[in-house]
């Protein structure tokens, strides 16, 4: 497939994602009771209602594609074409009424990442992005900084639990000292900054590809680096980010490299 058969789903991707907007104004205006999962996280109707209104959405626009989803998980087989869908990453900040959240909707085509739409109803802001099209922000072509000294660098750190276990925490210590300054924005917020030229650098220890698969294809069609924390591409199994202008993802993936 070339980069303009992307067209199609991506148009689909947003009006999956407006729909889910409408979901969650809904809920957030009358409030929710929430529910617990087996892992510990937060669920509430609005995730699944959410989760659902997007199913719909694509299921209709492409019903050859497999859909891979945070409250209903798999439907399909998984090959091929692939849609990642988290409806309400964020609900903690959901329910604790901060604006945090955002939904998440990706596609995967034999196991590249192809598009992304980030829509956070709440927060104010819906960010898109395919192969080969570029990186866009209310109506305008995005790109990343130029930022190239580690001193002259923003960064952000979102969830880093498992980073402080191990050696690399005092490598972030580090970077943070050599840095310009050092912000916790978190969720989808800190990613949107870095592919508008905001932000330089992203650290995270403590994801899954359902809450990042969208954002690493907007930073990355904005000209930014998006890998897990070894410097890897991403996969279904990855679970930490290091995202960044090409300059400082390099610098800091040599410095936390053990």
């Amino acid at each position: 497939m070339n980069d303009q058969q992307w067209d199609a789903p991506l148009q689909a991707a947003r009006e999956a994602a407006e729909a889910a907007a409408e979901v969650i104004r809904h809920y957030w205006r009358r409030g929710v009771d929430v529910e617990i999962k087996s892992d510990a996280t937060p669920v509430t109707i609005a995730d699944r209602e959410a989760e659902q209104a997007i199913r719909a959405v694509l299921g209709r626009a492409m019903p050859e594609a497999s859909i891979y989803g945070e409250e209903f998980g798999l439907d399909g087989d998984g090959d091929g074409l692939l849609w990642l869908v988290d409806p309400l990453d964020g609900t903690k900040s959901f329910v604790r009424r901060t604006p945090f959240f955002s939904t998440q909707i990706a596609l995967m085509y034999r196991g590249e990442l192809v598009l992304g739409v980030s829509s956070a109803p709440i927060y104010g802001e819906t960010m898109w992005a395919s192969v080969g099209s570029g990186s866009w922000f209310e109506g305008e072509r995005v790109h990343v900084t130029p930022t190239s000294d580690m001193a002259q660098a923003s960064m952000s750190t979102g969830n880093i639990k498992t980073l402080t276990s191990d050696a690399r925490w005092q490598a972030l210590g580090g970077l943070i000292r050599d840095s310009n300054r050092i912000r916790g924005y978190g969720d989808f917020c800190h990613y949107h900054l870095l592919a508008r030229g905001s932000l330089d650098l992203v650290i995270e220890s403590d994801v899954n590809i359902l809450d990042i698969a969208a954002l690493a294809v907007i930073v990355r069609e904005a000209g930014g680096v998006f890998t897990d924390l070894e410097g890897k591409p991403l996969t279904l199994d990855t679970r930490s980010v290091l995202a960044g202008t090409p300059a400082i993802h390099a610098q800091a993936l040599r410095r936390l490299a053990l």
